[in-house]
């Protein structure tokens, strides 16, 4: 089992992957997102800088039509 804080090694790349898949710019993205989400922030969890909250997480799931989980889990891999 993963400790407290340990952030997913494939989750900057799955983000990526479905940015990527849906066709969006990182400013589009952060558009459909929602919750407060600049491009910037979109940059930020691409290169692994910061770790989006859960309800970015699940807006990301929503987008790509994909289980939290997928994202979330590096044994995983997104269908996308």
């Amino acid at each position: 089992m993963r400790q407290a804080g340990c952030r997913p090694k494939r989750l900057a790349q799955k983000l990526l992957q479905i940015r990527k898949a849906l066709g969006l710019s990182q400013r589009e993205m952060a558009e459909r997102l929602g919750n407060e989400t600049t491009h910037q922030k979109i940059s930020n969890y691409e290169h692994d800088k910061s770790i989006p909250p859960i309800e970015v997480l699940l807006a990301y799931a929503r987008a790509a039509k994909v289980q939290m989980e997928q994202i979330a889990d590096d044994n995983l891999d997104l269908p996308v």
